[in-house]
């Protein structure tokens, strides 16, 4: 059945998490993942099982790949499992809407093949009010920005739909889909509001294509 979440005190003590680098999930947004793993095939069986909620988390950047158990950063977003399909391979197809940011307090000893822990989502409470501070979100500067990108990278938009985007969606979708690095990710994730999300996002890009063409005279905001 369908819940409504109103705030911190609606989400468990204890989640799953899914850590996986360079998924940025945010306040509802939409993740679409393919679930091959063993451990996170008994993720999905067990979020199934209880209130279909699951942490994405991004492991810590510059750790050596051959860490059996490799450090989380202590910021992820909540996220329910609102859509669901069985290949016939042993693979599920999820798609994740995201309620809220939530930060880590204690990662619980292993009593299962998935790492849990126990979480706050009270520094985050403003993820529970769609659309705050969309009036404040420099939209101008997130689609010229967004332009310059897909110009520079050969990218094709569909601008009509783009257009259309209320300003939190627009934000929080080009965050999510841009192919930027973990610091960058985690970085347009921990943004304290909507529109540091889309400063960050238009810096961020700035940076990108500076590196594409040396010569520019790109002013970071």
């Amino acid at each position: 059945m369908n819940v409504v979440y109103e705030g911190p005190g609606d989400l468990p003590e204890t989640i799953p998490v899914f850590p996986l680098a360079g998924a940025l999930l945010l306040p509802r947004g939409q993740m679409p993942l393919n679930i091959f793993e063993p451990r996170y095939v008994e993720m999905i069986d067990a979020a199934l099982r209880g209130p279909r909620l699951i942490g994405m988390i991004q492991p810590e950047a510059d750790q050596d790949s051959r860490t059996t158990v490799p450090r989380l950063y202590r910021v992820g977003c909540v996220g329910r499992l609102v859509q669901f399909a069985e290949t016939g391979d042993g693979r599920y197809l999820i798609s994740l809407a995201g309620i809220a940011r939530f930060a880590i307090e204690e990662e619980l000893p292993a009593t299962t093949a998935f790492r849990q822990c126990r979480i706050t989502a009270e520094p985050f409470a403003n993820d529970f009010k769609p659309r705050l501070g969309e009036e404040e979100v420099d939209r101008e500067a997130v689609l010229n920005a967004l332009s310059r990108f897909a110009e520079a990278r050969g990218l094709k938009i569909d601008w009509e739909d783009v257009t259309k985007a209320p300003n939190e969606a627009l934000v929080n979708a080009l965050s999510m889909m841009a192919p930027f690095g973990l610091r960058e990710k985690q970085a347009l994730l921990e943004a304290a509001s909507l529109k540091s999300r889309a400063e960050t996002l238009v810096a961020i890009t700035e940076m990108e294509l500076a590196k594409t063409d040396p010569g520019s005279q790109s002013t970071l905001q």
